[in-house]
C-alpha cells in the first residue's frame, strides 16, 4: 500500500462480509428485544430494561477478555466458536422463552457476540496500514450498517405476520449460513500473534493479566472510552426506549423496526463521504462534532411533536414504511425520523474516527485486545442507557397492558380516534430530556479532555 487508495487484501473483504451477516442476524431479533422480554417472556418494563441492559453491556464488556483469547487462538477458530454460540442462542430463544430460562440462550448470544467483535475489528485493523486505516474502517462501518438495515427490514414483517416469538429463528437461519461459509468455504489466512499460541493455562493467565494492566494504564484510551459512552447512551435508545415509546404513543400499526433503519441508511450513504470531507480534521475534533449533535437529536424527539400536527402524505408515499394506516405521519413519527437521521449523521463523524483513534493506541500484535477495550464505551452505554430506559418508560410511558381496565379502555379509544392519550402519558417525552442532559454533559467533558490532551508535553 504505497499510495492512498481503496485496495485491500482478501482478509479485509472476508471480514466485512461475515460482519454483514452477523449484524443482520443480530438486529433481526435485538431490534425488538425490549418488547420480546415484556410481551413474550412477560417481564415488566423495569425488569426488561435491567436484563436487556446487562445482556447488551455484556457483549461489549467481555471483548476485553475475548480479544486476548483471539490473539492466541487465531481468528478462524475463534470465529467458528463464536458462530456456534450464536446459533445455539438464537435457536434456544424459541425453546426457552420463559422467565429465567430465557437467560440461558441470551447468555450464549452474549458470549458469542463478545467473542465475535474483536475478531472482525482486529481483522480490519491487521489488513490495513496507518495511511489506509480511516478508509478501511469507514468501509467496514458501511457494511455494518447494511447488515443493520437488512435485519431490521426483515424484523417488521416477521413480527406482524408470525409474532415476536418467531423472530429468533430468522436470526438462527442467517447465523447457520455464516457458520457453514466459514467452515467450508475459502477463508484467507489472518495475522495472529504466534508467540502466544500453545501456552499453558498458567502462562496464558499471566499474559492475560499483564495485557489487562497494560491497557488499563493507557489513560487516553480509557478516558475516550468513558467520554464517548455519553454518545452511545442516547444512540442505544433506538433499541431500548424507542420501540416501546413509538408503539405506545402511535399505536401497533407503527413500524419502529423501519424507523430504526433511518440510522443505518444515513450512515451507509454518508459515512464514506463524511469521512473524506472531514479527513483534514483531527480525530478528536470529528468526535467532538458528533458529541455536540447527539443531545440535539434527543431534544428534537422530545420537542417537535408539540409544534406540529399529523402530516398527510401524497400519492404513493401513503404506502411508505413510516406512514400509519391512513397514510398520515404521526407527529411522534416525524420527530423520531428526524431525530434518528441526526443521530446517523453524528455517527458518521464519530465511529470511523473513533475506531481509527483507538486502533492507533494498540501495539503491534495486540490489535484485537485493544479493539476489544475500545468497545467498552458501548458497555457503559448499554448498562446505563438500557437499564435507565426501563425506569423512565415505567414512569412516563407505561405499558398499556398494565393499566387498570378503565384507563386501558380510555387509552385504546384515544389511539383509535387519534385524540390525546390519558394523562398518564402526558409527560412521556420527558424521558428524552433525561438523555439529552446526559449527552450534553458528556460533550462538555470531551471539550475539557481535548484541551488537556493538546497541552504541550512540558505541562
Amino acid at each position: 500500500m504505497n499510495s492512498i487508495g481503496w485496495r485491500f487484501p482478501p482478509t479485509f473483504w472476508t471480514a466485512n462480509l461475515i460482519e454483514l451477516f452477523e449484524r443482520a442476524a443480530y438486529y433481526c431479533w435485538f431490534m425488538m428485544l425490549a418488547s420480546f422480554l415484556t410481551d413474550v417472556v412477560h417481564y415488566s418494563d423495569i425488569e426488561a430494561g435491567v436484563i436487556g441492559g446487562v445482556f447488551a453491556a455484556g457483549t461489549y464488556f467481555l471483548p476485553f477478555l475475548s480479544g486476548a483469547f483471539v490473539d492466541r487462538a487465531g481468528y478462524r477458530r475463534a470465529l467458528l466458536l463464536a458462530l456456534v454460540l450464536l446459533l445455539f442462542g438464537y435457536t434456544g430463544l424459541r425453546i426457552w422463552s420463559q422467565k429465567h430460562w430465557v437467560l440461558l440462550p441470551m447468555s450464549a448470544i452474549m458470549l458469542g457476540g463478545a467473542l465475535f467483535k474483536p475478531i472482525i475489528t482486529g481483522m480490519v485493523a491487521c489488513s490495513s496500514d496507518a495511511a489506509h486505516r480511516a478508509r478501511a474502517f469507514s468501509l467496514f462501518y458501511m457494511m455494518v450498517n447494511i447488515g443493520h438495515v437488512v435485519g431490521k427490514t426483515v424484523a417488521k414483517p416477521v413480527r406482524t405476520n408470525f409474532g415476536l416469538g418467531v423472530m429468533p429463528l430468522c436470526s438462527a437461519a442467517v447465523t447457520l449460513g455464516a457458520l457453514v461459509a466459514v467452515a467450508l468455504l475459502f477463508f484467507p489466512k489472518t495475522p495472529s500473534n504466534g508467540t502466544r499460541q500453545g501456552l499453558s493455562i498458567g502462562e496464558a493467565w499471566r499474559h492475560l493479566t499483564a495485557d489487562l494492566r497494560e491497557v488499563l494504564r493507557s489513560g487516553r484510551l480509557m478516558a475516550i472510552v468513558l467520554l464517548t459512552s455519553g454518545f452511545w447512551i442516547i444512540q442505544t435508545q433506538m433499541y431500548s426506549s424507542m420501540p416501546k415509546y413509538v408503539l405506545r404513543m402511535v399505536g401497533t400499526d407503527a413500524s419502529p423496526e423501519w424507523y430504526a433503519n433511518i440510522n443505518p441508511i444515513v450512515v451507509t450513504l454518508l459515512v464514506v463521504p463524511v469521512t473524506q470531507l472531514a479527513r483534514r480534521l483531527s480525530a478528536i475534533t470529528s468526535i467532538a462534532l458528533a458529541m455536540a449533535l447527539i443531545p440535539v437529536s434527543a431534544l428534537l424527539i422530545a420537542q417537535l411533536p408539540h409544534f406540529i400536527g399529523p402530516v398527510p402524505l401524497p400519492g404513493m408515499l401513503r404506502l411508505g414504511p413510516l406512514a400509519g394506516a391512513a397514510g398520515i405521519l404521526h407527529p411522534v413519527t416525524v420527530a423520531m425520523a428526524l431525530g434518528i437521521a441526526m443521530q446517523g449523521l453524528s455517527e458518521c463523524f464519530l465511529s470511523p474516527r473513533y475506531l481509527e483513534y483507538t486502533s492507533r493506541q494498540a501495539p503491534p500484535g495486540k490489535e484485537a485486545l485493544y479493539m476489544g477495550y475500545a468497545n467498552m464505551n458501548r458497555f457503559f452505554a448499554w448498562l446505563i442507557g438500557y437499564s435507565l430506559s426501563g425506569f423512565l418508560l415505567n414512569a412516563f410511558c407505561p405499558d398499556p397492558a398494565r393499566l387498570d381496565p378503565k384507563m386501558r379502555l380510555a387509552y385504546q379509544t384515544a389511539l383509535r380516534h387519534q385524540s390525546p392519550l390519558p394523562d398518564v402519558y402526558a409527560h412521556a417525552n420527558y424521558l428524552w430530556y433525561v438523555f439529552a442532559a446526559i449527552g450534553g454533559f458528556a460533550f462538555l467533558l470531551l471539550i475539557a479532555y481535548s484541551v488537556l490532551t493538546n497541552k504541550p508535553k512540558a505541562q
